[in-house]
């Protein structure tokens, strides 16, 4: 009888790899491609032990703990250490991002839009279509795992052996191992796709701001989070497998929970079913812009709570930032060295572009939500009635400058909020707003970008996100690898002055919003003259 539960999982497994042929690969070489280039980028930049021991002193302060995990091997900072140190979290987080996303494509996506109801219409067990998906899910990171830790052991680089280089790429291959296990478990508890990914993402924020707090002032709260258990490794300085061990066995406990769940669940159903709506809808709800606005409104929340608490996280170690950052050589490489301006400010400068960047993604979810209600047939609905195509993409637009605007401005306000009460002599908030406010022409470039996709060629709609990845890479570690400034510049935040260290360019933002606004301009035309998909 058991059997009947998981009959044809291997022909849905199949099913899945064939379905996924170039989305895993791509996952698979980008996440080894940057972690190889990594490593050897170091191996170049701090080729001695002066250069090492320099970086690491830099590396101990409070603000840097936070972003990236505590240290472990600063007394001697060998190139894995510092690899393991400053790219591990980093890379962890776009793991877990990648499982998360595939495993809510094949649960609860294709469970809301009817491809599993047909599928359990054949002779496929009740658990069938779940245990497929976790094992791509788990074969995907075992094969990113042993990719990664083989790859690094190649580049013969000193202090990165074997075991360590193995290590490095289980960490990364537990971690996506186990958000693929919570993301199984809120394909049962939430009632849509959205749900699943809102709570899985809600994990993943939280795991980090819990770990982050940790690092800082207490070791022992950062055992509550997954991550804390990877850094916990040691990578390239004890090398401890069991953290390891341990992440692996939580998710071997969560997937037995996910099948529980799901073989007591009825077929379209979830634990966490949404609250009955109004009899009658308001004049707002009733209008295309009022729609777009009411389904994406618990993500609009959830994203500037989420904002909020990760500027202030970072706002919350700027009063012991000064005294680590002054005297230190190296942060000349990361920083820009200006007169009239304080290392905090400096810092300040080069956080906001990284907010920044991650205020977009909310901006760029809610427009290209409109591809996802054309694939499900409910834009043929509306453009059947007195809603022309434009207004239909212009409600989807204005959702998403909101959006990006509003998550943007809630980390400023964060950042400030947090640290004007520990520092002594606070940032005024009109800086930190200022330079908040300069990043967005440069999201409006990705918003742009997004709608002409959507009105040109709406399966490659994807590209924007790779985009956003390459600005984030190219920005993020640019100028701490050195990379050519050409690159950079090919990213609309490379382009945007890092104020206050630096003037406005209004000639700048001015193009980059022209630049915006053209291909806004170019999308809706094209919208309007292509086949809506139904």
């Amino acid at each position: 009888m058991a059997s009947k539960l998981y009959n044809e999982t291997g022909s849905l497994t199949r099913f899945i790899i064939r379905r996924d042929r170039i989305r895993i690969p791509i996952w698979l070489l980008s996440l080894s491609s940057v972690t190889f280039l990594t490593a050897l980028a170091f191996k170049d930049l701090y080729a001695t032990d002066i250069d090492r021991q320099a970086i690491a002193e830099t590396m101990r302060n409070p603000a840097m703990t936070a972003m990236v995990g505590k240290g472990y091997g600063l007394d001697n900072y060998t190139s894995g250490a510092m690899m393991a140190h400053q790219m591990l979290l980093f890379t962890a987080l776009i793991v877990g991002l990648m499982s998360i996303l595939l495993v809510a494509r094949h649960t609860r996506t294709d469970e809301e839009d009817g491809r599993v109801e047909l599928i359990r219409s054949l002779p496929v067990g009740r658990l069938s279509n779940l245990s497929a998906t976790i094992l791509v899910l788990v074969g995907t990171n075992v094969l990113l795992a042993l990719l990664i830790g083989l790859g690094l052991n190649t580049l013969r680089i000193d202090s990165m052996d074997l075991n360590g280089s193995l290590l490095y790429g289980a960490a990364l291959g537990a971690t996506g191992i186990f958000f693929a296990a919570i993301t199984a478990i809120f394909a049962q508890l939430a009632e849509n796709s959205r749900g699943t990914i809102g709570l899985s993402f809600v994990v993943l924020g939280v795991s980090y701001l819990i770990r982050a707090i940790g690092d800082v002032s207490n070791e022992t709260l950062s055992w509550f989070s997954p991550l804390g258990w990877i850094l916990s490794s040691e990578v390239y300085v004890n090398n401890y497998w069991w953290p390891i061990l341990l992440t692996v066995g939580a998710a071997f406990v969560l997937f037995i929970l996910a099948y529980y769940l799901n073989a007591i669940r009825d077929l379209g159903a979830g634990f966490l079913p949404s609250k009955p709506g109004k009899k009658h809808a308001s004049s707002l709800l009733q209008s295309p812009l009022g729609l777009s606005a009411r389904l994406q409104r618990t993500g609009l929340i959830s994203w500037a709570i989420g904002m909020f608490v990760l500027g202030a996280s970072y706002g919350s170690v700027l009063g012991d930032l000064e005294s680590f950052l002054e005297n230190l050589e190296v942060m000349k490489d990361v920083l820009t060295s200006t007169e009239g301006f304080s290392l905090t400010e400096q810092f300040i400068s080069m956080l906001m572009s990284i907010l920044a960047m991650i205020s977009t993604i909310p901006a760029l979810m809610a427009i290209l939500k409109l591809k996802g209600e054309e694939e499900k047939n409910r834009t043929e609905h509306l453009l059947s009635r007195a809603v022309s195509r434009s207004r239909l993409l212009m409600s989807y637009l204005i959702v998403s400058i909101g959006n990006g605007f509003l998550a943007l401005s809630m980390a400023a306000i964060g950042l400030w909020a947090a640290g004007a009460a520990v520092m002594d002599d606070s940032i005024p908030f009109s800086t930190i707003y200022g330079a908040a406010m300069a990043y967005l022409p440069a999201m409006w470039i990705m918003i742009g970008l997004a709608v002409l996709f959507l009105g040109f060629a709406p399966k490659f709609s994807g590209l924007a996100w790779i985009y956003l990845l390459y600005s984030f890479i190219v920005v993020y570690l640019g100028r701490l690898l050195q990379f050519p400034d050409w690159m950079s510049n090919l990213s609309p935040y490379g382009q945007i002055p890092q104020l206050p260290v630096e003037d406005m360019d209004f000639m700048i933002v001015s193009v980059l919003t022209i630049f915006a606004i053209a291909m806004s301009f170019l999308g809706f035309a094209f919208y309007n003259r292509r086949d809506i998909h139904g």
